[in-house]
């Protein structure tokens, strides 16, 4: 890319497009668990909203460690510096196959135990541990597939996410609808037949990176075409970055499985609603992701480039750009609930006790899409271990919500989550003001 000052509404939408298409890729093979799941049973609805949750937690690790790579990338590419993007970019490759081993095995020694541990129900522990040992096994794949989804964001690349979203998401959902319900003579497998379609969906996803990058991508010129020696000095300077997202993800996504755990207390009608209106979140979080991720890699490469004084500007933009996008669809949600909530279920009475929470859920987001934004680009600039600390004051606040008022005080499921808005708040706040601080401007990667 260019050496640029700023970016136009237009080039913003241009990248951010593809990253939204992508994005909901990793928000289908949730909906689709959840919708097919819906039409099982409510036991089944439940431990998969445990089981998937428990999944995102031991993912966040690889995912967070991309988010390192893909910062690297960027600055890279703003620099002009572009065999330099393809020697980041092996390095993440090696060190994401071997996190991927590691976690699998750990998570196989484990998960049975922390399962027994953590839920009161024995029928949702053991459908729920049926779920993740099956979908585990996809860890090499999906570790490996946000690793080339860094590279493509990092160089602002994003048509091909689009394609391979599309590759993924059909496969996805015919798996899920063979393998649940039983269909083309194989037996039905319920929630561990969603486990297995989502994890060979994630190899088919990793098949069509490969085959692309060496077939269409410039190998020549991001220094693809022959994988480098490993280098410790390359891997501890990804590290340096990396870690602290991997540790930021990991904790954000724990503290929401630890939410899961307190509402599974409450009963299983109330896990059931929880997972649902998680997966409606889903709609427009991919949305917002998708301009958030761009946010990101646009803060870096504008700072590769020299430009760390129209961060802000470009940040506005961005926040604007996410507000106009999102809200039309949160005032949809808040005025046909039922319409969206039937996607996952067909069960009236749940359905109607899905609507309270949904649309506090809705509300909840006017705080969450600046708290995003800003908390991306903070990412942007290189400073993970900043922001690091700011989510962690967020997630302390966010926990301390859930201990008193599900865990003590066990209100309402609607209630319960106002604590998004508790998070977002916080969120937006903290890494408002060290944006405006330009304490980050000195940072170098």
């Amino acid at each position: 890319m260019e050496n640029r000052e700023h970016y136009s509404y237009r080039e913003i939408l241009r990248i951010a497009f593809p990253i939204l298409v992508s994005t909901i890729v990793e928000q289908v093979i949730g909906m689709t668990d959840t919708a097919f799941l819906g039409r099982v049973g409510e036991l089944e609805l439940g431990a998969s909203a445990i089981a998937g949750v428990y999944y995102l937690v031991i993912f966040m690790l690889g995912l967070g460690f991309s988010i390192g790579v893909q910062i690297i990338i960027g600055r890279r590419n703003g620099e002009g510096n572009h065999v330099q993007t393809g020697n980041v970019f092996y390095h993440g490759l090696y060190f994401a196959l071997g996190l991927a081993i590691v976690t699998t095995m750990i998570s196989e020694a484990v998960s049975p135990e922390l399962m027994g541990l953590m839920v009161s129900s024995p029928q949702v522990r053991d459908a729920a541990l049926s779920y993740v040992r099956w979908r585990v096994l996809g860890l090499v794949f999906a570790f490996s597939t946000a690793v080339f989804r860094a590279f493509y964001i990092g160089t602002t690349q994003t048509k091909v996410l689009s394609i391979n979203s599309f590759v993924m998401m059909l496969s996805n959902v015919c798996l899920n609808w063979i393998l649940i319900f039983g269909k083309l003579g194989l037996p039905a497998l319920g929630i561990r037949g969603a486990a297995i379609g989502s994890t060979i969906s994630e190899f088919i996803s990793l098949a069509f990176f490969v085959i692309y990058t060496f077939r269409r991508c410039d190998t020549h010129k991001y220094g693809l075409r022959r994988p480098p020696v490993p280098s410790w000095t390359t891997l501890k300077g990804i590290l340096k970055v990396s870690l602290w997202s991997m540790i930021q993800n990991f904790l954000s996504i724990s503290t929401w499985f630890i939410f899961f755990l307190f509402i599974e207390h409450l009963g299983e009608r109330s896990l059931a609603i929880s997972n649902i209106v998680r997966n409606i979140s889903g709609f427009v979080w991919m949305v917002l992701m998708a301009f958030s991720s761009t946010c990101s890699t646009l803060t870096s490469n504008l700072i590769g480039h020299g430009h760390s004084d129209n961060v802000l500007n470009l940040i506005w933009k961005m926040l604007k750009t996410a507000y106009a996008a999102t809200l039309p669809i949160l005032l949809f949600f808040s005025i046909f609930p039922q319409l969206i909530i039937r996607i996952f279920t067909n069960i009236p009475e749940l359905t109607q006790a899905c609507i309270p929470s949904m649309l506090v859920l809705c509300a909840s987001y006017i705080l969450t899409i600046p708290a995003s934004v800003f908390f991306q680009a903070v990412g942007g600039t290189g400073n993970t271990r900043t922001s690091f600390i700011l989510e962690s004051f967020s997630l302390l606040i966010y926990l301390i919500f859930c201990i008193v008022v599900i865990g003590i005080m066990k209100c309402d499921v609607a209630v319960c989550w106002l604590s998004e808005a508790v998070y977002g708040g916080f969120m937006a706040l903290t890494c408002g003001l060290y944006l405006r601080s330009g304490r980050w401007k000195s940072k170098t990667i």
